[in-house]
């Protein structure tokens, strides 16, 4: 999965891009949400990194495939 499909995949469940620190995204879905950096390559993500991000947004896989 690229970084742009996450991105706008997570726009659709509520979450907005606050800003971009280097090459990382960061997003927020409220006020009270810890933020959520996805990194901004050109490159598929790895399953880790795609898997801590999911984590840390309180998304399943299956949330993230019925936004895809």
């Amino acid at each position: 999965m690229k970084s742009r499909e996450l991105i706008r995949a997570l726009e659709r469940m509520g979450f907005f891009v606050d800003h971009q620190t280097g090459s990382h995204v960061i997003m927020y879905k409220d006020d009270h949400s810890p933020p959520v950096s996805v990194p901004y390559h050109n490159r598929d993500l790895k399953l880790g990194t795609l898997d801590k991000i999911l984590k840390r947004a309180n998304i399943s896989v299956e949330e993230l495939q019925k936004n895809l």
